[in-house]
């Protein structure tokens, strides 16, 4: 068993609670669909945010969804950077799991596709 880094992106339209909690649960959702594993899997979730989106912590998202309470989460400010992607959420899940790194798929949705276009899966 190896413990591997599941990356994951994804984008809002706008500094809203109600939105960046959504969009967490979407990007994690399709994170754990693509990629089969459970929370008893995880070692912790990393998860940052662009300095623009400053309304709510997004791990309050993951923290109520079921079975989740328990997985160690810590959100962190992105680094600014000049010209980077506005309102983004980032997560880095570190999982328990048998598969290789390259049977790892990691997850970019909305404007974070431009992040790593390579690693985007085709809907």
């Amino acid at each position: 068993m190896y413990n591997r880094g599941i990356r994951g992106a994804t984008t809002v339209i706008n500094n809203d609670k109600q939105e960046i909690l959504d969009e967490t649960v979407v990007l994690l959702k399709e994170i754990v669909g693509r990629n089969q594993f459970e929370p008893e899997d995880i070692s912790c979730i990393w998860i940052t945010m662009t300095p623009d989106l400053d309304a709510i912590f997004p791990a309050l998202a993951i923290r109520e969804m079921e079975g989740w309470n328990m997985v160690p989460l810590m959100c962190a400010v992105e680094a600014a950077v000049q010209n980077s992607l506005p309102k983004c959420i980032r997560l880095m899940i570190q999982v328990n799991t048998t598969k290789s790194q390259q049977e790892i798929k990691h997850v970019y949705l909305n404007e974070a596709k431009r992040l790593r276009p390579d690693l985007v899966i085709s809907e």
